[in-house]
């Protein structure tokens, strides 16, 4: 499932849809730093989350235990920089990261090989991203493509069942969706059940704990036209609002909406 990363990186006339993963990968370790919805069309997307071994389990069991918005997709052995999805190196191939301290965000760099630590052990996360090439070709508009943003990311008030040291919300994705589509948003998203799946949520956001759209707390605001439904989906970003709230002494994420573009294609994790 996995490709070569070596040889040329792309002419910047190509447009990010079109890009290879390795060629992607390539722009980002040279310091592109963009959110990646819309990157690599047919190739899934993950979020990243790597913490200190001790933690492993932890994470390991939170994600077991909180499947919708922690699918994992590939565990990396401690200190491991490649995982069998990704070709690339996790330290420097992913536009944006974040690092935290005692749950705190202390940097958010281009790369994190200054800090990267031999007892890391790495998560790769379904990321909802990879469900919206197939919603294009059906002819859904997806607005933060349109506009070249960030998805917009909210906390929510459902609690995930904790595990170990970590707990935490519910992270949610929200995508404004024309009302004649709802239905065809969520008959294709439910066929990728490893990258979320089905909405978690259609409607009214106060159901959710969501006071202001306008406001999210990852990435960027996203209108919401007369006509649309807001539909919210479970997002890879729970873990590291986890890390957040229970606060370990060290770990590394993608920043949200900057997602590791892996060497699979979306069709694999799709189910009839």
């Amino acid at each position: 499932m996995t490709a070569d990363d070596s040889g040329p990186g792309p002419s910047p006339a190509v447009p990010p849809a079109e890009l290879r993963p390795r060629q992607a990968r390539a722009l980002f370790r040279r310091g592109v730093r963009t959110p990646t919805a819309g990157y690599c069309a047919g190739y899934a997307q993950a979020n990243l989350i790597a913490v200190p071994r001790d933690l492993a389990y932890d994470v390991l069991l939170f994600a077991q235990r909180n499947p919708k918005s922690c699918p994992v997709l590939d565990v990396t052995e401690p200190g491991d920089t490649r995982a069998s999805i990704f070709a690339g190196d996790l330290r420097t191939d992913l536009p944006a990261y974040r690092v935290y301290a005692n749950g705190v965000v202390v940097a958010e760099p281009g790369d994190v090989g200054d800090v990267w630590r031999r007892d890391l052990v790495s998560f790769l996360i379904g990321c909802s991203f990879t469900f919206e090439a197939p919603m294009v070709r059906a002819g859904i508009p997806l607005r933060h493509l349109e506009t070249g943003g960030n998805i917009a990311m909210f906390r929510t008030d459902r609690p995930c069942r904790p595990a170990g040291r970590l707990r935490g919300p519910l992270v949610v994705t929200m995508r404004p969706i024309p009302a004649d589509r709802v239905a065809d948003a969520v008959r294709i998203s439910s066929r990728y059940p490893a990258v979320h799946g089905a909405p978690v949520h259609v409607g009214d956001p106060a159901a959710l704990g969501i006071a202001d759209l306008d406001r999210p707390d990852f990435g960027d605001p996203v209108e919401v036209r007369p006509g649309e439904i807001p539909v919210f989906w479970a997002c890879g970003v729970t873990p590291q609002a986890a890390v957040m709230a229970s606060a370990p002494e060290f770990a590394i994420s993608h920043a949200p909406g900057h997602m590791a573009v892996t060497d699979v294609r979306d069709t694999d994790y799709q189910v009839p």
